[in-house]
């Protein structure tokens, strides 16, 4: 993963990294549709299948959309409609991709549409403890080493000037959607909401993690992380070890 740090900044002069490359296969210069969609084709697929499986494992994640289309405006101010492209490119190559799943019956698909929930959650799950409590519960059950490291990098984004940049905000504010639409349908058992804010609260640790690693306490960061991958790998193995 492209990383937005200031160290890749100052080191490599790169000052728009990783999503911009997505938009700047040419000049400064305005271009078609049709060539923005034939340079980034293999970019395109890669997004409309990531999409379809995210869509299609529930219907809910298509409110992921509209967030990355605001990150992609966010990423290349100058390349706006050519973020627009893409993305609608790679939502058409995903309904193509779901539509497949149907093997190509307009009925069936259009049925299951019309059956969909976007949402089963309510503002007033909100104000309810319990349904913090079965969040937070959901997020321990990832293991032990989240429950240490989530606390430590949120107080070392909040101190540490140099962690708050996009890299490590954004898949923060991921984590804290996903979370809080997971709290607003506490009832719907098949919720992947809380699954999901825990992967993008792996990615926010991971970037802090990796930004420590290029200070003078490298070493302690280390030996540290080393340690905490070590017990909740053994966690995991008595776990699965307890399944029956």
């Amino acid at each position: 993963m492209v990383r937005f740090s200031p160290t890749l900044r100052k080191r490599r002069g790169i000052h728009r990294a990783g999503a911009l490359l997505l938009f700047s296969s040419g000049g400064a210069k305005q271009h078609a549709p049709r060539e923005v969609v034939l340079w980034n084709w293999r970019r395109i697929v890669l997004l409309g299948i990531s999409l379809a499986l995210a869509v299609g494992s529930q219907f809910s994640l298509v409110l992921v959309i509209p967030v990355l289309l605001v990150f992609m405006l966010y990423l290349a101010p100058g390349r706006r409609s050519a973020a627009l492209v893409i993305l609608c490119a790679a939502s058409a190559v995903g309904l193509a991709l779901l539509f497949t799943a149907y093997f190509f019956h307009p009925g069936m698909f259009w049925q299951s549409l019309k059956h969909a929930r976007l949402l089963s959650g309510s503002m007033a799950a909100l104000g309810m403890k319990g349904a913090y409590l079965q969040m937070l519960t959901e997020v321990r059950a990832s293991g032990p080493v989240l429950v240490l490291l989530v606390p430590a990098a949120l107080v070392t984004f909040i101190l540490w000037r140099r962690s708050r940049y996009f890299g490590n905000s954004a898949p923060l504010l991921m984590a804290l959607l996903f979370l809080a639409l997971r709290v607003a349908s506490p009832h719907d058992r098949d919720s992947v909401f809380a699954l999901i804010g825990v992967v993008f609260l792996f990615i926010f640790v991971a970037g802090i993690l990796a930004d420590l690693l290029e200070t003078q306490a490298r070493e302690l960061t280390a030996a540290v992380l080393t340690g905490l991958i070590a017990a909740n790998a053994l966690w995991s193995l008595i776990r699965l070890a307890g399944i029956r």
